[in-house]
């Protein structure tokens, strides 16, 4: 077998080599004009000897001895044609889109597809629109989908910024805004697009704001944002048809404060279903009950809910551990099952611990370049079990190389997880100095203010969590069930004034809407 060129990866690349070259001289004999059997045509007149069997190789519309290919640029016919021959094509800005659309045409499914990979690869802010609705006019499905998942993920920067945005039909811009997976964090970033589009051509546009407040999630607005930007604006109320939604909204945000009072089961309604969250951040393991543990519960960002994942550590329970996220994969780092510690590796920063005598507020940085670890300036406050993340680009400010205070979290906790997901800080789970915790915070830095999320499913301490974007399975991360959202509030309200009635205790704010 050794000895068989059929079976070695010399012979296959000798083959391979054999191949390119044999293609490269018959591209050469093509330039020559030899043996040449059929003519390809343009329409500026320009003409092309060529071999019949290569290019019918690529498209049955080249059968034919003398072709005339109307309505395509001679450059454009002399790419496709070497193409044919080499299998490599130069597909830029300038020419994809007639390259693209001459592929279809002429059934170069290769040069098809290099065109679709190019747009794809070139998808921004600003020409996500335009790339799907040409991807749409040719048939390209799936260039379509990828740009309307990227309009859909991105569509806050495509509001603000997008020319293209502004010049949409009303259909397609209703779609948009009706999408459960459109990514935003408030729908009042909805209505301020809705009004982008609208305030380009007021005079015949304004009279489709209703139609399009119809498809906002106007329930998950806040009360005073819809009370003082929406119900009174002019657009809503110089148009009779917006009293039903109006009406509609305005039950719903007041009843809230009676949904302990409702008897039977509460639905949310439409326009209070969250949509589908973009990012999932996965809490993963951790120190519960006196043992670690392999409970892997994901957040729900937009429904504000935990969900238990079926799934557990293969490895088995850890604590101590680390994760780090590729693509669509989570890598557990190290960690401690109990009994052993797992092989760990060290992440960038180090701040703070405890060093066997007393807790430290020193900070150290690795520097892989150099192979060097440079101390920093050390923390306003010693401590160990601390948890550190890059928040804006920044652990502290490299600039003055300070640290600056920001307000106390509602929970004192240690070897707790941190993450940033919505552009916010989330402190996860950890150990108060009594108890473990589950509960969980989050920290704006554009209200300098933390606020409370829904706890956790369990108690844990030294776990870890990431957070994954662009999930292709994310509803099964997610809460399934986003009708009984306001079912769920009312039976948890109902058994916490239960419990306050019997343990004569006071509601805690966060749980009274």
């Amino acid at each position: 077998m050794e000895n068989d060129p059929n079976n070695t990866t010399a012979g296959r690349e000798t083959g391979r080599c054999m191949s390119v070259a044999a293609m490269q001289a018959l591209h050469r004999l093509r330039e020559c004009r030899l043996l040449c059997d059929a003519i390809v045509r343009a329409d500026d007149g320009a003409a092309f000897p060529v071999h019949r069997a290569i290019l019918s190789a690529c498209s049955p519309y080249f059968l034919l001895s003398d072709v005339l290919i109307s309505g395509v640029r001679s450059e454009i016919l002399l790419l496709l044609i070497e193409y044919a021959y080499l299998r490599r094509i130069d597909v830029t800005d300038a020419n994809v889109h007639e390259l693209l659309m001459t592929a279809d045409f002429l059934a170069f499914l290769g040069v098809l597809q290099l065109c679709c990979d190019h747009l794809r690869t070139s998808l921004s802010p600003k020409n996500c629109l335009g790339i799907m609705t040409f991807a749409r006019r040719v048939f390209c499905y799936k260039l379509e989908a990828d740009s309307r998942r990227y309009l859909l993920r991105y569509f806050v920067t495509v509001a603000t910024q997008s020319d293209e945005f502004l010049h949409l039909p009303l259909e397609e811009l209703n779609s948009i805004i009706l999408e459960d997976e459109l990514n935003v964090k408030s729908e009042e970033v909805v209505w301020e697009a809705v009004l982008r589009w609208v305030n380009y051509e007021p005079d015949s546009r304004w009279q489709h704001t209703v139609k399009l407040m119809g498809s906002i999630r106007l329930g998950l607005l806040d009360t005073q944002f819809f009370l003082e930007n929406v119900k009174d604006h002019p657009y809503v109320t110089g148009n009779e048809g917006s009293r039903p939604i109006i009406i509609e909204t305005l039950k719903f945000l007041y009843d809230l404060e009676m949904i302990a009072q409702r008897d039977g089961e509460v639905a949310t309604p439409e326009i209070a279903r969250p949509r589908v969250p973009h990012e999932v951040l996965f809490a993963i393991g951790g120190w519960s009950g006196g043992s670690p543990t392999a409970f892997i519960e994901t957040y729900d960002t937009r429904a504000d809910r935990w969900i238990k994942v079926e799934e557990v550590d293969p490895a088995g329970p850890r604590a101590y551990h680390g994760t780090a996220v590729l693509g669509s994969c989570i890598y557990v780092i190290g960690g401690f099952d109990g009994m052993d510690y797992f092989n760990s590796c060290h992440k960038i920063y180090i701040t703070g611990g405890f060093n066997g005598q007393e807790c430290m507020n020193s900070v150290e940085v690795f520097d892989p370049d150099t192979n060097q670890w440079t101390n920093l300036a050390p923390m306003r406050s010693r401590r160990s079990g601390v948890s550190c993340i890059a928040y804006h680009n920044k652990v502290y400010d490299p600039g003055t190389n300070t640290w600056a205070p920001v307000p106390d979290m509602y929970n004192p906790r240690s070897n707790f997880a941190i993450e940033v997901i919505d552009d916010m800080i989330f402190a996860i789970g950890g150990f108060n100095g009594v108890t473990t915790i589950y509960h969980v915070e989050c920290y704006d830095e554009r209200t300098n203010e933390w606020y409370e999320a829904t706890d956790m499913n369990i108690y844990r301490s030294a776990l870890s969590a990431c957070v994954i974007m662009g999930l292709p399975n994310v509803y099964d991360y997610i809460h399934k069930h986003r009708e009984r959202l306001m079912e769920e509030k009312r039976q948890k309200i109902l058994l916490l004034l239960k419990l306050s009635c019997y343990s004569k205790i006071s509601l805690p704010d966060r749980y009274l809407i």
